[in-house]
Parts: structure tokens; sequence; C-alpha cells
């Protein structure tokens, strides 16, 4: 009886610190993460009007954003090891706070590249918030993992409407440099997150075995049928959402003559998409199995070609900007569960790292390209590219479904 009262003693210690240390986390998530969407609100347009002649690249900004992204979850991986958790997302904080100011000195400045640097070290502060959600569940109880994790998505719902909003409501603060203010608003708010983290308790992170006997060679576990399916069709839905939403702002504003206030919103509501569903989207997963929900979200994606393809109406926008979040959600997310089913819980390190590299440099590259089609072509033909990505990732998911059948036959 005294060794069950004591575990339970344990058990709701570790509880009352978990939901502390993951109150925090949501804290500083809903105010770190209002970065991204400044950044790819404004970044665009930001980027546009810092060039001369040569509009294509216009969304270069944006892409060192993501590159700096994925540098961010290397380096955090690292300092972790190193330092901790609680000093590496302090320093995040500080870098986030660093490169607002500096997106702000260059826009002063009118140097384009001082500007798409500046990005970049707000995409390493990016990285760094990444790994919010992974912190909350590692510092929590079996039991409480999921409720963690839930609590980390409302903050990110929390900053979907936090950064547009601030980005609307600062961009002519120093008018006539446009959008400087809406960087150097961020400054306080990244402050404000790394003073937050200074209050968290969590446990150490475990170091990592350097050998671990009886793991397959990276090749044969990325060469499988699962993996590879996982992994394009996550990677074709990251692409095609990063493609789409870097381009909006421009062809809003740029395109059609819209506001930069709507383009924002629409930015906002974006994200909104994107995260909200993440409440349902694991139970779906687990009622409809990973498959199926990836092709759903491949299918939405299609819807977001179609009503963009439609008009050049607010609505036309919107509408596909929402469906455009919905689509990376089912699809990412469901194309991570199948990704996290194909290997064995001692290859994670490896077999994430991997996946990650290919994964943000492949962004990176998609937003790139976004600034380039649009310059080039406009954006009737960036909603085309949509429909030649999603058909061929449905037909991979097709056959992945018709193997496992097989399997299970």
């Amino acid at each position: 009886m005294r060794v069950q009262a004591a575990q339970a003693n344990d058990l709701d210690t570790h509880l009352k610190s978990a939901k502390r240390n993951v109150t925090i986390l949501t804290v500083a998530q809903a105010l770190l993460g209002s970065t991204p969407p400044v950044s790819f609100a404004v970044g665009g347009l930001a980027g546009y009007q810092l060039l001369g002649l040569d509009k294509s690249l216009a969304t270069a900004p944006l892409t060192g954003f993501n590159i700096g992204t994925a540098v961010g979850a290397l380096v955090i991986a690292f300092l972790a090891q190193s330092i901790g958790r609680k000093a590496s997302f302090m320093f995040g904080a500080g870098l986030a706070a660093i490169g607002s100011l500096l997106a702000s000195i260059a826009l002063f400045r009118q140097d384009f590249w001082m500007f798409a640097a500046a990005l970049l070290v707000i995409g390493v502060s990016s990285g760094f918030t990444q790994k919010i959600r992974f912190a909350a569940a590692d510092a929590s109880p079996s039991f409480f993992k999921p409720k963690a994790i839930s609590w980390i998505l409302a903050g990110g719902i929390v900053s979907a409407v936090l950064g547009p909003q601030l980005a609307i409501w600062t961009k002519e603060a120093f008018s006539p440099v446009l959008f400087a203010g809406s960087f150097l608003a961020l400054v306080p708010v990244c402050l404000l997150a790394l003073g937050v983290f200074a209050f968290l308790d969590l446990p150490e992170v475990p170091k990592q075995p350097k050998t671990a006997a009886g793991r397959r060679p990276l090749a044969e576990i990325v060469l499988t049928q699962r993996f590879l399916t996982g992994m394009v069709c996550g990677i074709s839905s990251y692409m095609l959402m990063t493609f789409m939403m870097t381009g909006a702002p421009l062809a809003m504003v740029i395109g059609c003559g819209f506001s930069t206030d709507l383009a924002t919103l629409g930015i906002q509501w974006h994200v909104l998409a994107m995260f909200a569903p993440s409440f349902v989207t694991g139970m779906l997963i687990a009622r409809f199995g990973a498959e199926r929900i990836v092709a759903a979200g491949l299918v939405i994606l299609m819807g977001c070609a179609i009503v963009a393809h439609a008009g050049l109406e607010l609505w036309n926008f919107w509408g596909a900007l929402i469906l455009l979040g919905i689509g990376w959600n089912f699809g990412f997310i469901g194309a991570t569960s199948i990704v996290a089913s194909s290997y064995r819980p001692e290859e994670a390190d490896r077999v994430q790292g991997f996946h990650d590299i290919v994964l943000f440099a492949s962004v990176a590259a998609a937003s790139f390209a976004s600034g380039k089609v649009f310059s080039a072509f406009g954006w009737s033909v960036m909603n085309l590219t949509i429909w030649p990505v999603t058909l061929f990732c449905l037909a991979l998911i097709l056959i992945l479904l018709r193997s496992s059948a097989k399997v299970r036959g």
C-alpha cells in the first residue's frame, strides 16, 4: 500500500509539473508562432518593393526563411544535448528578436539581401519553435501527452491570429517605409517569449546511444514502398502549400490590386485552417487509416486549385487559401503517420533527420520557385501545378493501399 501511495504521489507530482511546463510552452508557442505568419504575409511583398526591375526574386527572403527552419531543426537537436532544452528555447527566442530587428533595419536601408538574411535568421528560430510540441510531450506522462500536444496546437491557433493582426496594425507605423513596423513589433513579442521560457523546468534530454545493434542501413529503410510513399506525399503536400501561400499575397496585391490588409487576412485564415483540424486529424487517422486521410487531403488540395482558378475575386483567394490549409493538414499529418510506421524506434533519429533535410530543402525550392513562376506566368499557371502533383500522389496512395491489402490477404 505504501508503495502504491508513493507511486500515486510521484505521478501526481509529475502531472502537476507537466501541466505547468505545458502551459508555459503553450504561451511561448502563441508568441513565437506569430513570426511565420508575419513573414509570409508581408515578406514577399516587402521583397517585391525592395527589388529593381527583376521582380522574380521577390520570394527569395521566404526561401531564406525555409532554409533557416531546416538549419534550426538541426541546430536545436545539438544544442538540446549540450546546453539543455530550456536554454536552447531561450536562445531561439533571442534569434527571433534579432532577426526581426535586422529585417526592420533592412527595410529602412532598402537592402534586399540584408532582408533575406534577416528572414533566414527568423527561420532558424522557427526551427527551434518546431520542437516545442515534442518538448511538451516528452515532459508529460503518457496519458497526458495527447492533451499536451493539443494545448500546443491551441497556441498555434492564437499565433495564427496574433501574427497577421500585428502585421496589419503596424505595417504603416514608419510610413513611407512599409512593413518595417511589422517586423519591429515582433521584437518585444519574441523577447517576451524568451522571458516566458525562463520559467521552464524541463527534464534533461536523454543522451542518444552512439551505437544500436541490429539497426537496418538507412538506404534499406528509405527505399521501402511505405517510406517512399509517405515521404513523397508529405513533401508534395508541404511544397504545394508553400508554393501557393508564398505567391498568394503577390497575386492579391500586385496582380489584382487588393489591399495588403486583405492579403494578410487571407494568410490568417490559411494558417488557422492549417492548425485547427489538428484536434481531430489524429482521431480520423485512427478510424480511417493514414492512407485515406492523405487521399482526402490531396482531394482538398484539388479543390483549392478549382476555387483559385475559378476567378480573381476576394472569395476565390480566401477560399483557396482555407482549402490549402486544410489539405496540407490532412496530407502532411497523414503522410507523417505513414512515414512513422515505416521504421523501428531505434532507427527514428536517422530516418527523421533524413526526412526533414529532404523536406525543408524541397520546401525552400518551392518558395523560391513561387516568385519565379508568378513573375513569368501569373497566378493561373501557379494553380495548374497542383493537378499533376496531387494525381501522382493519389496514384502512389492507391498502389500502397492495394499492396497492404494483398499483405493482409
